[in-house]
């Protein structure tokens, strides 16, 4: 029995040793050696100080982003008595070498407890199509030290970087703000590059789209080495301070030429109303019934017809103004039946507004037809007639349901 042990385990040794292309002595000291550290999760280029033990470096990679690409060179030894320079070579397969940078040019240095160094490879204007870069590390000071992995399957001597199809696009980090309405107040935000962004490209484009509340300026840090965001300014230009009103900008991200919206592409500043309410008062209910869809408001105005001012009267169609439950005038008209939160319906408390129930025409909001001559009962030319949002209670008191 136990003669078959030591011939199984024989066997099992003189297989390693067969199958196995490593040079790597047996001993307690490795040979030291340099190479490609690259290392994705996802296809996303991992960076110091995350670290994967799992993960085999990579020697090619497909590029997407104008970032600045970060290609690490690790040196495996017990120890550094003195520096180790490496010298590297890095080649375009165009011969394009003005599209990108590379820093160092075409060395690096180990010392000390330094025994990691990166390539930072920067992409300065668009590259063409099937474009593609291939550092290569050529020699080494100390001539003990191997170039590439002790082995003949993953050296990693090598590095290429396959330029893809460039995709860049942009987007808000945080969707809204609040100002306290000072005038000179600043609001300072910023719009996230995921893929990076080229400074000569977003000079000349109209990223943004306006609508504006109050008056105020915009401007931006300069663009510098991080190509990953941009900080905008926003100085409040006017005094906003009324308590028991509310002042809304938007900023909206479009499309440009080479760059997508994409996520939260919209900006909002918002100075909110201050006055207490009690949301049980509920004002809003008193001037709308969602059950019947012929509820009408009844108003008064006074107006100039054909130089007579008198007080004109106007009915409009009302509807309570739908809400998400964490609105701060949320208040809740129907749970629809069930034990299920997610199918309550919430109106906001202090707000209505005028549609039409079905359809596509418009309503007489304010009896604003009166005022033009080219009104129109389509929507879709005449779309201001309706006003979904229109009108907002304020309570004497903060509670008062009279």
């Amino acid at each position: 029995m136990n003669r078959i042990k030591i011939l199984s385990i024989l066997f099992i040794a003189l297989l390693f040793n067969s199958c196995s292309k490593d040079d790597y002595r047996l001993g307690t000291e490795i040979d030291p050696f340099i190479r490609f550290n690259f290392l994705t999760k996802d296809n996303i280029p991992l960076e110091y100080p995350t670290v994967n033990g799992s993960i085999l470096p990579q020697s090619t990679y497909l590029n997407s982003s104008i970032k600045t690409l970060k290609v690490p060179v690790a040196l495996t030894t017990s120890s550094l008595k003195s520096p180790v320079t490496v010298n590297f070579s890095a080649v375009s397969s165009t011969n394009d070498n003005e599209s990108f940078t590379v820093n160092p040019v075409n060395q690096l240095v180990f010392e000390g407890s330094k025994i990691t160094d990166t390539i930072f490879v920067s992409f300065d204007k668009r590259w063409t199509a099937n474009q593609s870069i291939s550092l290569k590390l050529e020699t080494v000071s100390d001539p003990e030290i191997h170039i590439g992995n002790l082995n003949t399957e993953y050296p990693n001597d090598t590095f290429k970087i396959d330029l893809g199809t460039i995709s860049t696009f942009y987007t808000f980090p945080v969707t809204q703000y609040l100002l306290k309405g000072e005038v000179g107040e600043t609001i300072d935000f910023k719009v996230n590059f995921p893929n990076g962004f080229f400074p000569s490209e977003i000079e000349k484009a109209s990223i943004f789209k306006f609508q504006n509340g109050f008056e105020y300026s915009l401007t931006h840090d300069d663009y510098g080495d991080n190509r990953s965001s941009i900080t905008y300014h926003l100085k409040l230009l006017e005094d906003i301070q009324n308590d028991d009103a509310r002042y809304e900008s938007k900023i909206t991200l479009i499309n440009a030429p080479n760059y997508t919206a994409a996520g939260n592409i919209n900006l909002t500043i918002v100075k909110p109303i201050k006055s207490p309410r009690d949301i049980l008062a509920n004002p809003a209910s008193k001037f709308s019934d969602p059950t019947n869809a012929f509820y009408l408001t009844y108003g008064e105005h006074w107006f100039n017809n054909n130089g007579t001012c008198s007080w004109q009267t106007f009915n409009a169609l009302t509807f309570p103004v739908v809400v998400t439950k964490d609105n701060e005038n949320a208040i809740l008209y129907s749970d629809k039946g069930t034990t299920n939160p997610n199918d309550d319906v919430y109106h906001d408390a202090f707000k209505i507004g005028f549609n039409v129930a079905t359809g596509t025409n418009t309503i007489n909001s304010f009896g604003l037809k009166r005022w033009f001559s080219n009104e129109n009962n389509s929507a879709a030319v005449s779309p201001g007639f309706n006003i979904t949002s229109a009108l907002e209670f304020f309570p004497a008191n903060g509670n008062s349901k009279t």
